[in-house]
C-alpha cells in the first residue's frame, strides 16, 4: 500500500477553513503524503494524521495573525504553518525562511503548484538573513526549537511592535516561564499563551505570542541591525 493510498478522509471542517481553496489544500495534503514522505520531509506515521494533527492545525493560526501584515515562517520545513496560512490568507504577504535544499526546492514547487503568488521561498537561516530581508510584521514558527532559542532567530527579524508566534504543545507553559529572562533581553514585552481553532482541531492548537517594543532582538541586535541598514543604503547608493 502506498502512503497515498493511507490518507484519511477530508474532515468536514476542512471545508469551512479552506474555503475557495479547498482542493488546493487536498493537493498539498497529497503532495506530503507523497513527494514529502519519499522525500524524508515528513515520517510516514504522519500521514494518517494529516489533516487534524498538520494542515488544520496550522490553519487555525490565521485567527490570531492580523489583517494585511507580513510574515516570515521560520524554520518552514514541509511548509508548516506557512503553506496553510497562506491557502486561508490571501491578504498576507509570506516569507518560507528555510536552510534545507531538499525542502525548498518542495516549498517552491508547492507555491508554484497552487499558485501562492502571495508566498517567496528564502534558502537560508534566520540568522543569516537579518539585514537581508525586510523586517516583518508577524514571525510564525512550529516544532522548530524551545523558545528561548526559538526568539534568538525569530525576534531579529520582525519590525517594531511586531509578534512571533510559535505553535506549541503540552509545553507551552513550562518553556514561555523557561524563557521569560531571555525574551525580556531580546526586547520582549507582552507574552501571552493563546487557544484557537475552537470547532475545528480537539485539542485546541496552543499560540506562544510574543510581542516585542521598539527594539526587536534588544541590545544585542540593535548594532547588528544599524550595520546591516548602512550596508543596505551603501549597495543602493552604489547601485
Amino acid at each position: 500500500m502506498s502512503e497515498a493510498a493511507e490518507l484519511p478522509p477530508v474532515p468536514e471542517q476542512a471545508r469551512d477553513v479552506f474555503g475557495d481553496r479547498y482542493a488546493d489544500a487536498v493537493r498539498y495534503a497529497e503532495l506530503l503524503a507523497e513527494a514529502g514522505v519519499k522525500r524524508g520531509l515528513i515520517g510516514p506515521r504522519e500521514v494518517p494524521r494529516l489533516w487534524e494533527r498538520h494542515l488544520l492545525n496550522c490553519a487555525v493560526l490565521s485567527e490570531v495573525v492580523p489583517e494585511g501584515v507580513t510574515v516570515c515562517d521560520v524554520g518552514s520545513g514541509a511548509g508548516l504553518p506557512g503553506i496553510p496560512l497562506a491557502l486561508v490568507r490571501e491578504d498576507l504577504k509570506i516569507t518560507l525562511l528555510e536552510p534545507l535544499l531538499r525542502r525548498t526546492n518542495f516549498l517552491t514547487e508547492v507555491v508554484e503548484l497552487l499558485g501562492l503568488d502571495h508566498v517567496t521561498v528564502v534558502r537560508g537561516r534566520a540568522e543569516e538573513v537579518m539585514g537581508k530581508l525586510p523586517p516583518v510584521h508577524v514571525v510564525t514558527a512550529r516544532a522548530v526549537a524551545p523558545l528561548d532559542r526559538l526568539a534568538t532567530w525569530g525576534i531579529p527579524l520582525l519590525r517594531p511592535y511586531g509578534e512571533m508566534l510559535a505553535l506549541k504543545g503540552d509545553t507551552a507553559e513550562e518553556e514561555l516561564k523557561a524563557a521569560t529572562a531571555a525574551l525580556s533581553k531580546l526586547g520582549a514585552e507582552v507574552t501571552s499563551i493563546l487557544h484557537v481553532g475552537e470547532g475545528v482541531v480537539e485539542p485546541m492548537s496552543t499560540v506562544v505570542r510574543v510581542e516585542v517594543g521598539e527594539s526587536p532582538g534588544g541590545v544585542r541586535f540593535a548594532a547588528k541591525r544599524a550595520k546591516a541598514a548602512r550596508t543596505g543604503r551603501t549597495r543602493r547608493r552604489r547601485g
